[in-house]
């Protein structure tokens, strides 16, 4: 695979992303340096982590990277969390990104098995 970019589990974390930016942009303005600049930055931060371990040399380091989007993808169910239970956004939104949420995780932990058993393959 080339680039990052072809890889389904990037193109997953893009869609969250996209999505995160849309909706922040409706959050009141006191949430500016509050929740909608975490949202933002750990939404980004789980395509950015992809991108980064692809164009590492070894297996284990595309594994640490891919687990570190992981959490940033855990980071951001939480602070969607924060959002519902603030009342900043509606359960009916909270339950779509939950789809989104669902699929990349799925997604992520393939990719990182599958980077495992390309090592394991190499080795063997």
């Amino acid at each position: 695979m080339a680039s990052f970019t072809e890889l389904e589990t990037w193109k997953q974390a893009r869609k969250i992303r996209v999505f995160i930016s849309e909706l922040t942009k409706k959050f009141p303005a006191s949430e500016k340096f509050r929740l909608t600049d975490q949202l933002i930055r750990c939404s980004r931060s789980i395509g950015n982590n992809i991108a980064e371990g692809h164009g590492r040399f070894h297996y284990q380091d595309n594994v640490r990277f891919c687990i570190m989007a992981r959490g940033s993808l855990s980071e951001t169910l939480d602070q969607m969390i924060v959002a519902l239970d603030e009342q900043i956004i509606t359960n009916e939104i909270f339950k779509s990104f939950e789809v989104e949420y669902d699929y990349c995780l799925r997604l992520l932990n393939g990719y990182i098995m599958h980077i495992k058993k390309k090592k394991n393959d190499e080795i063997n």
